[in-house]
């Protein structure tokens, strides 16, 4: 008997140290990959791997993925979905494109209202009719692409290089590109709401628990269509950030990212269900995302193998297979289950 109970304690204490590991893996287990995939860039390409240029490069051309990951988190947050934002971007760059003849504060304010209006039509459909987020974000996939195409005549409409608004895309503040900046207040504010705020705790009750999260009392139909304007007005901004990258914005563009923003948010460690999340892990995932195809570009230039769009999109689609697996796996032991 002695025996029989002795080994019960420690298959208990054994299950317990699982159950801890596991929740540090889905926690911070981002993180150590990254540092993982960037050490061992250093050890493969050397000093043109860790130049500034590169990493400054890199950090600029993945801040509208930053941005729209960010709205996506909080979405995600609240056991909703937000399939509408890459048409959004593409949208809202275009409204951003004509106007940037009247400067940088203009076409700015033009493409977040833009995607604000979207975000609201978005969460104010799905609280007041109590439909599905992935049936409205879906129909709003294809009216704000519809809608991009109309305002840009089916063409991609350039950006004028006269008006300083493509100054959001390519000034500098010191060193630091300035939608990197962007990017870094973006997810402090993004930090404190979360975190610090009512709001934020509604959203993670909301995610954990909707019914119970009701009869509490908590303003839903609020928290709903907060989360939808953020991820309607960040992609918003994303989406003039990317007209100024490009000098021009095109309808047909930011075609599948919100698949890249769900899969950054997966990999940062925030349930697909809801009720479980942080934005500083959502960031490492948009990092290891794109340090990922850094590496890709990297092996490119050697000549190691070529690999083109269709293929990078079929690579993010079974990293985030791969990461919802595993995920989902980490969270049952976390829980003790098998």
């Amino acid at each position: 008997m002695a025996t029989q109970v002795t080994t019960d304690l420690r298959g208990t204490r054994q299950g317990s140290q699982w159950a801890r590991t596991a929740s540090v893996l889905q926690r911070q287990g981002v993180l150590i990959v990254l540092l993982a995939v960037f050490v061992l860039g250093v050890l493969r390409y050397g000093e043109n791997f860790y130049s500034s240029f590169n990493l400054w490069e890199l950090l600029r051309n993945n801040a509208y993925f930053g941005l729209i990951a960010l709205g996506m988190t909080f979405v995600i947050m609240t056991g909703g979905i937000d399939l509408s934002v890459g048409s959004v971007v593409a949208m809202s760059a275009v409204v951003a494109a004509r106007l940037s003849p009247d400067g940088i504060y203009v076409a700015t304010a033009g493409a977040v209202l833009a995607g604000l209006a979207a975000g609201l039509i978005n969460g104010g459909i799905i609280a007041r009719f109590r439909v599905q987020p992935f049936i409205v974000t879906l129909a709003m996939l294809l009216a704000a692409r519809g809608m991009a195409l109309i305002l840009s005549d089916n063409a991609t409409y350039p950006v004028d290089f006269r008006s300083s608004f493509i100054d959001i895309g390519q000034r500098e503040i010191g060193p630091v590109p300035l939608p990197v900046v962007i990017v870094i207040i973006a997810y402090l504010l993004g930090s404190i709401v979360l975190n610090f705020t009512r709001f934020g705790r509604h959203v993670l009750a909301m995610g954990g628990n909707e019914e119970a999260a009701r009869l509490a009392g908590l303003p839903i139909w609020r928290v709903i269509l907060g989360v939808y304007a953020i991820s309607g007005a960040l992609a918003g901004l994303a989406g003039a950030i990317l007209a100024a990258l490009s000098y021009s914005a095109s309808p047909i563009s930011a075609v599948g990212w919100e698949l890249s923003a769900i899969a950054a948010v997966v990999v940062g460690g925030t349930l697909l269900t809801g009720g479980l999340g942080s934005v500083g892990t959502t960031l490492v995932g948009v990092l290891l995302i794109g340090l990922i195809f850094n590496v890709l570009n990297f092996e490119r230039g050697r000549g190691t193998f070529e690999l083109n769009v269709y293929w990078e999109n079929v690579i993010r689609g079974v990293f985030l297979l791969v990461v919802i697996i595993l995920q989902s796996r980490l969270a049952r032991r976390s829980l003790g289950q098998r």
